[in-house]
């Protein structure tokens, strides 16, 4: 599967919402379709095919246990999505630099405004 197709499965929120179910560790596929109906208020068939799409596109793994089919997340095609975006990574986390200079720089202003103010009580 190539990495856009992988962005493409990704992008639908019902399905990124099963994934999050799913990273909490292995689920009934009863239990996900109760959540997903509950959440979007979409149909049993509507979320049995999204994890068709889940599982046929690799990022989720079943496996029957007597009569309950068991949904795992797989980890391979979320890896083809991470080295994709890393490409972008530097963008955000340029910013996010940025930020935490612009935080320490307004403690340290409130610092010394605090500081300043306690000196001038003082001298009164």
């Amino acid at each position: 599967m190539g990495r856009v197709h992988a962005l493409d499965v990704l992008g639908d929120p019902v399905r990124r919402r099963i994934l999050e179910l799913l990273a909490e560790g292995e689920q009934a596929s009863g239990a996900v379709s109760a959540v997903i109906q509950a959440e979007f208020g979409i149909s049993q068939p509507a979320v049995s095919q999204h994890l068709r799409v889940l599982r046929e596109t690799g990022f989720a793994s079943v496996r029957a246990e007597g009569t309950r089919r068991l949904y795992a997340v797989e980890a391979a095609p979320l890896r083809e999505a991470d080295v994709w975006l890393e490409r972008f990574r530097g963008f955000w986390e340029q910013r996010l630099d940025a930020l935490g200079t612009e935080l320490a720089r307004g403690r340290r202003e409130r610092r010394g405004k605090g500081a300043g103010s306690e000196t001038g009580s003082e001298e009164q």
